[in-house]
């Protein structure tokens, strides 16, 4: 049954837990689990870091070219889980994927340590890698490249932004009592439901 929580609406609410995780000076507290389909219909989970949250949705980055970039846009529907083993809280997202503008990805690449710059060029993200050496000439190449110079934004690299439609909250309890809450989108409101352990 639905009912009020302290929490109207689920964005607040997770930038407060995210917060109290940043306080904790664990590493990474921006670590996900991206979980999306493969062309056989097969689930598919990896760790991203969340690189920026709004009023529509999560941000991360990736190669449009690799396997997470191939998935979300043959079936856009993915799954965002964060836990936080020292506050012992997990936060799954479900929604939408979509490419996030030009000028976002570009902003964001732009602000990308050199290193990983380089290395958005010169990786083909998830394909096979003949040997290691291949790849640090690749990189070595690209480098070459760009000496002395600004690296642009490959044409392959962007991000996407994940427009949830369900948030569950869940907070450990003693005895696996647990606290879990529902964020339901309905239009532009969300529902909110308590959910047994």
């Amino acid at each position: 049954m639905a009912k009020t929580a302290p929490w109207s609406e689920p964005f607040t609410r997770f930038a407060a837990v995210l917060r109290e995780a940043e306080a904790t000076g664990m590493r990474d507290p921006n670590a996900m689990v991206l979980s999306t389909v493969d062309g056989e219909g097969h689930p598919d989970s990896r760790v991203v870091l969340l690189k920026g949250q709004d009023e529509v949705g999560f941000v991360f980055y990736t190669n449009l070219e690799s396997a997470k970039g191939a998935q979300i846009a043959a079936h856009p529907e993915v799954c965002l889980t964060l836990y936080w083993r020292e506050l012992e809280k997990q936060i799954r997202i479900q929604g939408t994927a979509q490419e996030v503008t030009a000028e976002e990805a570009d902003a964001y690449f732009a602000s990308r340590p050199r290193g990983s710059q380089v290395g958005a060029w010169a990786s083909q993200q998830s394909r096979p890698l003949e040997s290691r050496a291949h790849f640090l000439a690749a990189l070595a190449k690209v480098e070459a490249k760009y000496l002395g110079r600004k690296v642009p934004r490959p044409p392959h690299w962007s991000g996407f932004r994940v427009e949830p439609r369900r948030f569950e909250f869940w907070h450990a309890q003693p005895f696996r009592l647990h606290f879990r809450t529902v964020y339901s989108r309905r239009g532009e409101e969300w529902g909110v439901t308590e959910l047994y352990p």
